[in-house]
Order: C-alpha cells, then sequence, then structure tokens
C-alpha cells in the first residue's frame, strides 16, 4: 500500500502559466521525490504598463512515500 502526501507551492515565471507548473515540479523535486501529479488551484497575472509581466500559480503537489 502507498501513502500519499501533499504539499502546497508557489511558483511564478516571466514566460507562461505553464512555465510556472514546470517551475512548481522542479523546485519541489529538489526536496521531494516521487511527485506524481499537481493541482492547480490558482493561476494569476500580473500586468505592468497594460502588459502581462508575469505568471504565477498556486498548485498541490502529490508524491508517495514508499514503505
Amino acid at each position: 500500500m502507498s501513502i500519499v502526501k501533499v504539499i502546497e507551492v508557489i511558483a511564478s515565471s516571466e514566460k507562461s502559466f505553464d512555465d510556472a507548473v514546470q517551475q512548481a515540479v522542479k523546485e519541489a523535486s529538489k526536496t521531494v521525490s516521487n511527485i506524481k501529479s499537481v493541482y492547480v488551484k490558482e493561476m494569476h497575472a500580473n500586468v505592468d504598463d497594460n502588459k502581462v509581466t508575469s505568471f504565477a500559480i498556486n498548485a498541490k503537489v502529490s508524491f508517495t512515500i514508499t514503505n
């Protein structure tokens, strides 16, 4: 039987929402292994001078713990 844990991660990118998700997984994987899924709870973009300057996400990252 596997146990699944969930952590909440906030990440941002100047490229896209997709890249922000990739950054969240990249950072989480520095301290967590066996990542299985990412659930994006919230997305928002920062705007400056009528242009989108960055993309941010709040996500839940799920990973398994081996016995």
